[in-house]
């Protein structure tokens, strides 16, 4: 299939959507949604994504994984040393090139990522990934929701000891607290749109080839199914489309086949709540030499 075909330029599109749910906390905000606070569009991150897909691969796929889910990236470093029994002297540029291109072999993230090794006396060097995602951005403003939620049971036994007056030291209460409160940050509902670029020749560098991204193309499907949780609310992938060019080096601009699909919400639509309630429409005036796949 073509969009298998390393050796051609790709631009994609992906659309997703969030149904009560917190698609991605900002930690500087109370781990609210994030959102540009101009437009009020939902934002979710490049690493966000790339966590997702991380994961899908990690537990799916017989492949090895460079940034973990706790994880320290020092000894992932070290395993390249250890196993081309290498000199670790900050010099010694044969030794990093060549853990350089071990990592790329055995991390399916690097090759298809890139990563920044070069940070401890395990040098691994630099990678620029062929595999690069955008931010993606609600079709419209959300609105973010910061919840109060009770938990009928305390954390600490002193919480649900009652005290008597005697016991209480001056200015002091009594507490027999029964529950506990919590906080549940949320948006009633975003579809949001993210693109994507693969680069042929950064994957000539890392090795990433066909089975990569096949890989690939099935992790960003299916990610939402591995990383469910309350938190998360109802996700799901709602639109993969492949521009797969020609030549390597792209026959038209991405910027342009992006502009070919359109998504509006359908008329009398004021609040959206489900991806029904818009109209995804693609133009036909694609250029010849790139071919559209649309896989979700």
């Amino acid at each position: 299939m073509i969009y298998h075909d390393c050796e051609r330029r790709h631009d994609f599109l992906y659309i997703f959507d969030v149904k009560d749910g917190n698609p991605n906390g900002d930690p500087d905000a109370g781990n609210l949604p994030r959102v540009d606070p101009e437009t009020m569009e939902g934002l979710v991150s490049d690493v966000c994504l790339k966590r997702k897909i991380r994961n899908w691969v990690a537990v799916t796929q017989e492949e090895n994984i460079y940034v973990e889910e706790k994880g320290i990236l020092y000894n992932q470093q070290e395993k390249a040393y250890s196993a081309l029994e290498l000199n670790k002297d900050a010099n010694d540029r044969t030794s990093h090139e060549k853990a350089r291109q071990w990592m790329c072999q055995n991390f399916y993230d690097i090759r298809a990522f890139g990563a920044v090794m070069s940070t401890s006396e395990f040098n691994c060097g630099q990678v620029r990934g062929p595999m690069q995602l955008t931010f993606a951005r609600s079709a419209d403003p959300v609105v973010p929701l910061d919840l109060s939620i009770t938990r009928v049971a305390v954390t600490k036994p002193g919480d649900a000891r009652s005290q008597s007056e005697s016991d209480l030291e001056e200015g002091e209460s009594g507490s027999n607290k029964m529950t506990e409160m919590g906080r549940k940050q949320l948006i009633p509902y975003g579809l949001y749109v993210g693109q994507g670029f693969f680069n042929p020749y950064l994957a000539e560098d890392t090795g990433m080839d066909g089975s990569d991204l096949e890989i690939f193309w099935e992790a960003l499907k299916n990610m939402w199914e591995f990383d469910r949780s309350s938190s998360k609310g109802l996700m799901a992938c709602r639109g993969l489309y492949v521009f797969s060019h020609e030549k390597k080096t792209g026959n038209a601009p991405a910027h342009k086949l992006f502009d070919t699909i359109k998504i509006e919400k359908k008329e009398n639509v004021t609040a959206p709540r489900s991806v029904n309630d818009y109209r995804i429409e693609v133009d036909e005036e694609i250029p010849g030499q790139v071919e559209l796949n649309k896989l979700v």
